[in-house]
């Protein structure tokens, strides 16, 4: 019963810092609220006893992805006034009950059907490195090879538009 609603705790925290993200006006605090949501994301893995996705979500995401993402906030030195001004705080207020009311309708009809026991929500094998590795090698090979020569094309297409503008200057 405490996993359950610590569950539901770590999900609304997600999404308080996904709406975090989106509503806040300086680069660095929507990261700061970005990583929130990928911290908690990484607790709901770990209650549902995915260990391979905590650990990916944890080291991959919040840790190196974020480090990337503040460094170039950090990098690119964005100032106060070079923000753009905030306007149409109403908007937000419709926009808030837009997307929030789908999400409480959602949370509440999981409250209601959850199972009454200690039944697993998932099944057993659920996140280990074994099943990931079977589904993604044998099911999804294809497609994943396929992503990994697109991003080393956009990867070198990246390294030409960079050298070219270093020549032309």
């Amino acid at each position: 019963m405490f996993a359950e609603w610590l569950y539901f705790g770590l999900a609304a925290l997600s999404v308080l810092g996904a709406i975090g993200l989106i509503l806040f006006r300086h680069p660095m605090n929507g990261a700061m609220s970005f990583v929130v949501t990928l911290i908690s994301l990484a607790g709901m893995y770990a209650l549902l006893s995915a260990k391979l996705m905590f650990a990916v979500q944890l080291i991959v995401y919040a840790g190196a992805i974020m480090s990337l993402i503040v460094f170039i906030i950090m990098f690119l030195n964005i100032q106060e006034s070079d923000l753009p001004e905030e306007k149409g705080r109403g908007l937000y207020l419709v926009g808030g009950v837009v997307v929030i009311a789908p999400i409480a309708m959602f949370l509440y009809k999981i409250v209601r059907t959850l199972p009454g026991g200690d039944t697993a929500i998932v099944g057993n094998g659920f996140g280990e490195v074994r099943n990931v590795g079977m589904i993604l090698f044998k099911s999804w090979l294809l497609p994943f090879e396929i992503i990994s020569v697109l991003l080393l094309v956009a990867l070198i297409g990246a390294v030409v538009v960079a050298g070219k503008r270093e020549v032309g200057k």
